[in-house]
């Protein structure tokens, strides 16, 4: 039985640690522009519940026979913490005066085209390149609607000149009084299919359908930028949380560790 409860226990602190990551990685881009803070998500995993009728069984022995009970040899439970989701919360708009700046106020997301294909993103702190594009702070493409005709990526994107930027809450671009474009902005209806690749973007699982939609509710602030979502209060919380269960474990495996010596050691010289 001790064997089972390290295995436990042991499962258990990596839990806690993958939690501490998660936490330190949020509280790290508390200050990044529309950033969406990331939850660890733990289940309990009974490798018995996999088991089919016709496992083999043996019987322990217990030291009465009211006790007697039927166990499969190597049933085991522990904690799976391998998954985490993504709390799309809106964030808290800052007026910048930057006419560059884009803040999103609703669940849709900027398309914009990298290197990689196209990604998603809702950091709108925006700059115009040398041919006068519309490109995010890293220099990736910012691209425009088109409800007509499908264009291929490259050919959507916003030339705005050198002249000044307005752009509307619908995500409607126009420089020079001439309209440029309209911001194309996604909402994702299952937003798992979704995933972080750094640098606040976010691209399409393999084999994953995210049921895009237009983002019809979603308006642009000029001038504004979306803050993270991280409230530092509850992470520096759950971070003493995490660190405290953490320090249980490692005293529960101590305290199997000693047992599992004293069963080696002790118990053969009675």
């Amino acid at each position: 039985m001790s064997g089972k409860g390290i295995y436990t226990a042991l499962t258990g602190a990596i839990a806690q640690s993958k939690r501490l990551d998660t936490i330190a990685n949020n509280i790290a881009n508390a200050n990044t522009t529309g950033f969406k803070a990331n939850k660890q998500v733990f289940n309990e995993y009974l490798t018995d519940l996999e088991k089919t009728d016709n496992s083999i069984q043996f019987h322990q022995f217990p030291a009465s026979e009211e006790s007697f009970y039927d166990i499969r040899a190597y049933d085991r439970s522990y904690v799976d913490a391998n998954s985490t989701y993504t709390n799309i919360e809106q964030g808290a708009l800052q007026n910048t005066n930057n006419p560059l700046d884009l803040g999103l106020e609703g669940k849709g997301f900027m398309e914009i085209l990298t290197s990689a294909g196209v990604r998603y993103t809702r950091n709108g702190a925006l700059k115009r390149d040398v041919d006068g594009f519309l490109v995010t702070k890293d220099g990736h493409y910012v691209l425009q609607q088109q409800d007509e005709e499908a264009l291929p990526p490259d050919q959507r994107k916003i030339q705005v000149g050198d002249k000044g930027v307005t752009v509307s809450y619908m995500g409607e671009v126009f420089s020079d009084g001439v309209a440029r474009g309209k911001i194309s902005m996604f909402e994702a209806g299952n937003f798992d299919a979704l995933a972080k690749e750094g640098a606040n973007r976010f691209r399409i699982k393999k084999d994953m359908d995210p049921l895009l939609t237009r983002a019809t509710n979603t308006e642009t602030h000029q001038g504004y930028i979306e803050r993270s979502n991280v409230n530092i209060v509850d992470e520096m919380t759950n971070m003493i949380s995490a660190t405290r269960v953490f320090e249980s474990t490692q005293d529960i495996i101590k305290a199997f560790d000693q047992i599992n010596g004293k069963l080696v050691n002790d118990v053969p010289k009675v």
